[in-house]
């Protein structure tokens, strides 16, 4: 029998790796950039050409430099960009073994931004996104189509978020497809989205919606795609506190129903 789980703990956000990505994605303009430049200067004929190859490698390495409420404002057009960047290179990932590495390094990279997007000033409208999959294969809650209807058994993640959504009034939905997630989201209109998913779902998702800020969360597969899947309870804990304004309101929060087990 499946143990329960621990009681989720939040904590400061882990360290975002997004180096890799930050270093193709910007170092690969300005290393080109540079070179046309030398070139230019050495090639008197071509000098007009080189030039404009050079200002345009600048262009296109400039978006990665903006920050805070600069990204916000560009945030469609800076994710379309760096979403070309992300996909362009997936296949020479994937062929190295490295896919989900470089899908990490994107998201990372996308997370230290929307990090600092929001350092001055939180969130007020957010919403979370879940995949159906955290919740047990066996269980037979029908958590889609009413999120209470958990019965909050503690062996698997739905119990610790539900309880945490109630107490801090989260808006949230749990979907079994990825485009009723963008279809919530952009009904929803939120200034901010949590999301957690597997690894190319996350970047199908920062693809496709390129227009809102979000702050991805992958998942564990220790029984492969869609079945049994996990993820750090924690971390989405963290993301909400540091990112979003609280609106826990004062008085009782109304308790989950304890009408069976999974």
């Amino acid at each position: 029998m499946k143990a329960p789980r621990l009681p989720a703990l939040t904590g400061p956000l882990p360290d975002e790796r997004g180096l890799a990505f930050l270093l193709v994605r910007r170092g690969v303009p300005l290393a080109f950039a540079g070179i046309s430049f030398v070139a230019a200067t050495l090639h008197a004929t071509g000098r007009g050409w080189w030039m404009l190859a050079g200002v345009g490698a600048l262009a296109a390495a400039w978006p990665s430099f903006l920050s805070g409420p600069a990204f916000l404002r560009n945030r469609a057009a800076i994710m379309r960009q760096d979403s070309r960047w992300a996909n362009a290179l997936l296949p020479v990932a994937r062929r190295m073994g490295l896919e989900d590495a470089w899908i990490l390094a994107f998201c990372g990279y996308n997370n230290q931004r929307v990090r600092a997007a929001f350092a001055g000033r939180r969130a007020k409208r957010a919403l979370i996104l879940l995949p159906h999959c955290i919740q047990m294969s066996r269980c037979k809650a029908g958590i889609l189509d009413d999120l209470q209807a958990c019965y909050d058994c503690g062996l698997c993640p739905v119990g610790d978020y539900m309880n945490a959504a109630l107490l801090n009034r989260w808006e949230g939905r749990i979907t079994n497809r990825s485009h009723k997630a963008y279809r919530e989201a952009r009904e929803y209109r939120p200034d901010l989205v949590v999301a957690v998913s597997c690894t190319d779902r996350l970047l199908k998702g920062l693809t496709k919606m390129p227009e809102i800020p979000c702050y991805v969360i992958p998942l564990v597969l220790p029984h492969g795609m869609c079945v049994d899947t996990d993820f750090s309870v924690p971390h989405l804990f963290s993301a909400m506190e540091t990112l979003v304004e609280p609106r826990r309101p004062p008085g009782e929060i109304q308790a989950l129903r304890h009408e069976g087990i999974a």
